[in-house]
Formats: structure tokens, sequence, C-alpha cells
């Protein structure tokens, strides 16, 4: 909101030219009206650099009052397509001109086999063993079908090497929060991987331990993956554990990745110890005390 007021744009052009420069960058949450005002910034950065692939992991670090305390599962979310395009508009009848509302989700061929691949191949070159594509084929049968029956395809070139399902996403929604164990990593659409990776941060404690990677063929953009929180600026409350992680990832996709290994394991002795969580863990620390504490853990 503060480049909003002074530049007139949430994003600044120079910022922008910044990030097509560097191909990189870590972001903290941005505020987007609801219902009015400007577009969401963050689907205007991923449609700037064509930031096609969302990567969302949720890793259990708390391991007392979790009734799964074993979660590892990273979702892949279609990043530029479907609902979220923004195709949307009114219909005016009689003297209502909103008296009807329309949206329109697109999803074309080649969008569906370029994150296909991108999760294949992140499932190999991570160790990971199976992929389930998540959909709603049974009902929208073209928009999704299109996205199920190309990812099919795709997944016909890593015959050995993964084991491929596919679920509904109704039946997904369910079954993550009854028996989390058999994910190991979720495909799907960018809606309903909105949606699912936030159910899925649920299970591992919450978004202030969620870490979201944007990526694409030219640039990678790591955040947190929580909305804003002005209600707690300034009160040295907030929990950083998001936006460090987020780091972490940044660190494997330029090749450090013992650097962010390194990184996850202060975060995660930090977190073992209940007085150096904050207080949306049921801690107590403060948001310089748990900072502290993690740099402390990196020695």
């Amino acid at each position: 909101m503060s480049a909003f007021k002074e530049h007139g744009d949430p994003l600044p052009r120079a910022m922008l030219d910044n990030i097509h420069e560097t191909r990189l960058a870590l972001k903290a949450p941005l505020e987007t009206p609801i219902g009015e005002g400007f577009r969401s910034a963050n689907v205007r950065l991923r449609e700037e650099y064509k930031l096609y692939a969302n990567v969302r992991p949720a890793v259990s670090y708390l391991h007392d009052r979790r009734r799964y305390d074993d979660i590892d599962i990273v979702l892949v979310r279609e990043n530029t397509e479907g609902l979220y395009v923004g195709v949307e508009h009114f219909i005016p009848i009689d003297d209502d001109p909103k008296a009807v509302a329309e949206a329109s989700g697109i999803i074309t061929r080649s969008g569906c086999r370029n994150i296909a691949k991108f999760t294949f191949d992140y499932a190999v070159k991570n160790g990971r063993e199976k992929v389930t594509i998540v959909h709603k084929a049974n009902i929208l049968k073209k928009l999704t079908g299109l996205f199920l029956e190309t990812a099919r395809e795709v997944s016909k070139d890593y015959e050995g090497k993964l084991i491929v399902e596919d679920r509904i996403v109704d039946n997904t929604a369910m079954q993550l929060v009854t028996n989390p164990s058999q994910f190991d990593m979720i495909l799907t659409t960018n809606m309903f991987g909105d949606i699912l990776s936030d159910e899925i941060a649920g299970l591992i404690g919450g978004l202030g331990l969620a870490p979201g990677g944007n990526i694409g063929k030219d640039a990678a953009i790591f955040e947190a993956v929580h909305g804003t929180a002005p209600d707690i600026a300034g009160k040295g409350i907030a929990n950083p554990t998001a936006i460090l992680l987020a780091a972490a990832m940044m660190l494997d996709h330029v090749n450090e990745k013992g650097l962010g290994d390194h990184l996850r394991h202060a975060i995660k002795r930090t977190l073992k110890n209940p007085e150096t969580r904050t207080g949306d863990l049921h801690g107590t620390a403060s948001t310089n005390e748990f900072t502290a504490a993690v740099i402390g853990n990196l020695s």
C-alpha cells in the first residue's frame, strides 16, 4: 500500500526492472483490496515474469500438540491460468448493473504441459516417489479435463521413475485431513492449489510456517504464503518463520542447498524450544527474540 500511495502503483516500474535484471526476489506479503481498488500485485508479478510454477512445501517443524507430526508434502500449483486470470464482467439486467457476474477460466495445453513437466522433473530431482494430479474433471470436463489429460500424457515420460495417480479435488481435501501420509507431491490447477496449500499449511501449524516459490523460465520470486497483518504491525509479535523458510528455498534455487539446509536446521532447532517460539505457535518469544534464536542456532 505504501508503494501505491507514493507511486500510484503497488509495483513501481523501477522495482520490476530490478527483478528483470537480477531474475530473483524475496517478497514480503502484499496487500490486495477486497472487491475493489487495484488488481492483485501477486497476480501481476506472476504475469510479468511468467512465473508459471508455484511451489509450496509443507513440512512438520512442530511435534507437540499436533494430530500429525510427520507431514512432508510439496504442492505444485499452476500459477498463471485457470479462474485466476481475471477475465470477468457484470451483465446488466433492467436497472441492475450487476445483475449477473460472469467469469471465464482459461487453461491451455501448453500451460498444462509446462507445469506437469516442471512437477515431474522436481519430483525426480528431489527424490520424491509419487505425484497426485488433482482436478475436477468429473464436473469441469473440459477446463480441468484438459489439465488431467495433458498431465497424464506428460507422465508417460516418467514411467518407472514415479508413481502417478489422480484424485478429484474435494476427495483430496478430505483425504488430506484424514490421512495426509498418503500424499507426497500434489500437482493441481491455480485455484485448487491456492485452497489446498492453505489446508496443508493448517496441518503443520498454520500459514506462519508456510513458504512458497514462484518460478518461471527467466525469474523466481520467493515469499511467505500468508497475507499481510496490519493489526499487529510494529508490535513485535509477528512470526517470521515463513519468510525465512522462503529464503531457504531461494538458496536452494541458486544452487546453495547446503546453506538452505543450514538455515532450515536452525529454524527447526528454534521451533523445537517452546520458549523461542512466537505467540501464534504457543510460545512467548517476540519477533526479535525468535530471530536472535535462529541466528544463534546458525552457529
